[in-house]
């Protein structure tokens, strides 16, 4: 009988990447009318760029413009999978942030990320802060965002170690 195998999906632990890595998060997402009016108004942003059909057809894009908030998250969203599912202790900061073109409803958007940095946590063992450099494109190849993600990151060993210590303090005895 074959030993039965367990495959978690996971992103990256911090010790598994190196400064200059490239990460090409497909598939793309594509944007859509009904996406954008459900993120703006859940976010409370009453932005008639992005409600008002009548109002953004007189405005300088003609049409409205998908919420720049929805872009950045769902280039975030899309990079999680490859990088930090799973392996994230948190996420300190987003920056550089810029938005060099619009999106529009039935674009569809794919990202990319570099790690740019990496360091040893100074207060925290076994964790690292990495930063990386996200970038999205939209399906005919223009940059609609830009952003510099920074997370807290766990090591193979040191996740390994805190789930086990974590398991038997509950008193399941499961291992990592």
């Amino acid at each position: 009988m074959t030993e039965r195998v367990e495959i978690e999906q996971r992103g990256r632990y911090a010790d598994e990447l190196a400064v200059g890595q490239v990460y090409l998060h497909r598939p793309g997402r594509t944007l859509t009318e009904a996406d954008n009016v459900l993120f703006t108004t859940l976010t409370m942003n009453p932005q008639a760029l992005h409600l008002d059909h009548a109002y953004a057809a007189a405005q300088p894009f003609g049409r409205p413009l998908v919420n720049s908030m929805l872009t950045l998250s769902t280039l975030v969203g899309l990079a999680v999978g490859q990088t930090t599912q799973g392996t994230l202790v948190a996420q300190l900061g987003l920056g550089e942030i810029a938005f060099p073109k619009p999106v529009f409803h039935g674009d569809t958007l794919y990202g990319r990320s570099e790690v740019t940095a990496i360091r040893e946590s100074s207060s925290r063992p076994g964790q690292r802060i990495v930063t990386f450099a996200m970038t999205g494109e939209n399906q005919r190849g223009d940059v609609v965002v830009r952003a510099q993600r920074t997370c807290l990151m766990w090591t193979a060993r040191a996740h390994a170690e805190a789930k086990a210590k974590a398991a038997d303090a509950a008193g399941t005895g499961e291992r990592a």
